[in-house]
């Protein structure tokens, strides 16, 4: 039964990682086998299975906006000049790729976590990086292995305030646990710049004799960003809020990270510039556009989105117009999609574009026809999407059966108590990954496994606020593995198809930090 219960993790796994179907056969045949096994073993009810198809299908939906947004974004960021005009700028900063990689992919990407989350960091980064003479697959996988650390307090802490709404909805009890989140993190944590310049050293990096050193002459800066982000990540915990932990701790640090740039602090003399045998990337450094200019797109996005985030009558009055969420799917109250449409970031960076073009161009000439472009782009993805999604919410769903079994999730989270309940500490994060892996989200991952962590965790003796900020660490490690957001990167840089090769690259990392979390969670058990 438990075999039963994990086919959800283990043919994604088996079909995308190790046989290497492209994502659109592989979750069609694991989507169509998890709705076989909800069926006839979890015996849920047709109608059950229904709703949980049309709720996939409306999930799919503001993902898809999102992806828009980015595609958009992108596109247009190209038809206008300013990326290039942005990659000048990261130039004059430092020609370094394992410098770029930090300031784009885990600090701006933290700061577009703290701000949005639901997987529009890596789609804004990984285009960035390409722009920067990454490859494709190095800036997928960067990306990706990127937003994790910062996504534990993504969207203005939404995986605490409403994955832990089953738990507890006390601010004291919330911000109890983001103290210890990041107090775990200054030791897991601190360790993730050193993580990506390893993978982009010596998975990405030139074939020759000297990688070792280009990847150990990098380590006194990277621990320091790595520390001096978890610092201001503790700091602000402690003395403001959860909420605000993946905004101000990558903004404070994108300037530390800068000056100690500009005063070559704890940096060596070499560049590095092309870290694997490609022709080197000319950048062209256009004056005729400023810098303020040329980024005026994304400060748009991340003012609106704190803006929308953090004002209460604004947010209510967004959420609550244009609202196209979909409530009792079928008449089960437990089967629902939001989609907050003027909410959304997906709309968010629709608006930024157009900003972007009125600033940049002073036309909106190319608006259509590159929406238009985009849109044709995206079937393929869409696809994929819809098909992970009807597995995952069958998945997610399966709590409605005739047979009074637990959901599919729950099972498993039982099962595995039953017999690892003594060293759970070590456990809880990769059941947080796990919710991560099937789900795509932080907060549902929490969601779905808070209650469970915070019993198991009375029951080994071990403080729950312990259990669960190791739950939440593990859960947003798991964006580093969740199918549908590799799907929705992939396709943002044409890589499509190629899910499951980047599903290999970004698991052990994944695990790594997973195992890192439980670690440092014993030894507090130790001696707290």
């Amino acid at each position: 039964m438990i075999l039963i219960a994990l086919s959800a993790v283990i043919l994604p796994l088996v079909l995308l990682g190790i046989l290497n179907m492209p994502a659109t056969k592989g979750m069609s045949i694991s989507a169509f086998i998890v709705l076989l096994e909800g069926y006839f073993i979890w015996k849920m009810p047709s109608k059950v299975l229904l709703a949980s198809i049309f709720q996939s299908i409306h999930k799919a939906l503001p993902i898809l906006w999102i992806l828009f947004g980015a595609l958009m974004m992108l596109t247009t960021l190209q038809h206008t000049g300013a990326i290039e005009r942005i990659n000048s700028g990261f130039h004059k900063i430092s020609a370094d790729m394992r410098l770029q990689l930090i300031l784009v992919a885990f600090l701006f990407g933290g700061l577009i976590e703290g701000v949005s989350g639901f997987g529009t960091p890596a789609m804004v980064t990984a285009p960035l990086l390409i722009a920067l003479g990454f490859s494709p697959m190095a800036a997928v996988t960067l990306a990706l292995v990127a937003d994790s650390t910062p996504a534990s307090f993504g969207a203005v802490g939404t995986p605490l305030t409403v994955g832990l709404s089953n738990v507890s909805e006390k601010a004291d009890f919330l911000n109890a646990i983001g103290q210890r989140i990041t107090q775990l993190d200054l030791f897991s944590g601190t360790f993730m710049p050193l993580l990506l310049i390893f993978m982009l050293t010596f998975l990405f990096g030139k074939k020759d004799d000297n990688r070792l050193k280009d990847f150990l002459m990098l380590i006194p800066w990277s621990l320091f960003i790595g520390l001096v982000y978890s610092l201001f990540a503790l700091l602000v915990s402690f003395m403001v809020s959860y909420e605000f932990v993946a905004i101000l701790a990558p903004f404070a640090t994108i300037i530390v990270a800068i000056v100690s740039i500009k005063l070559k602090l704890l940096l060596p003399k070499s560049v590095f510039e092309t870290p694997w045998t490609i022709s080197k990337k000319k950048i062209k450094d256009d004056a005729s556009m400023s810098l303020l200019t040329a980024w005026s797109p994304y400060i748009v996005v991340i003012l609106m989105l704190l803006a929308t985030r953090t004002i209460a009558p604004l947010k209510r009055f967004l959420t609550e117009t244009l609202n196209l969420s979909w409530t009792t799917i079928l008449g089960f109250k437990q089967i629902n999609s939001d989609w907050e449409f003027l909410y959304s970031p997906g709309t968010l960076l629709t608006i930024a574009v157009i900003i972007g073009l009125l600033i940049q161009v002073k036309s909106l000439k190319s608006f259509l026809p590159t929406a238009k472009k985009v849109v044709f782009s995206m079937k393929s993805t869409a696809l994929a999407l819809i098909v992970t999604l009807i597995m995952v919410q069958i998945f997610t769903n399966s709590e409605l059966n005739t047979t009074n079994l637990p959901s599919m999730p729950m099972y498993i989270a039982k099962v595995i108590s039953k017999y690892l309940s003594s060293i759970w500490i070590i456990i809880a994060p990769f059941l947080g990954q796990l919710g991560s892996f099937v789900t795509g989200s932080t907060t549902v991952s929490t969601l779905t496994f808070g209650q469970i962590q915070a019993d198991i965790a009375s029951k080994a003796g071990v403080g729950q606020d312990l259990v669960l900020a190791a739950q939440l660490i593990g859960a947003a490690a798991g964006n580093m593995i969740c199918v549908h957001n590799i799907v929705s990167v992939s396709s943002v840089v044409g890589l499509s198809g190629q899910e499951g090769n980047i599903l290999r690259k970004t698991v052990a990392p994944a695990l790594i930090y997973g195992l890192l979390v439980g670690i440092v969670g014993f030894i507090f058990t130790l001696f707290i």
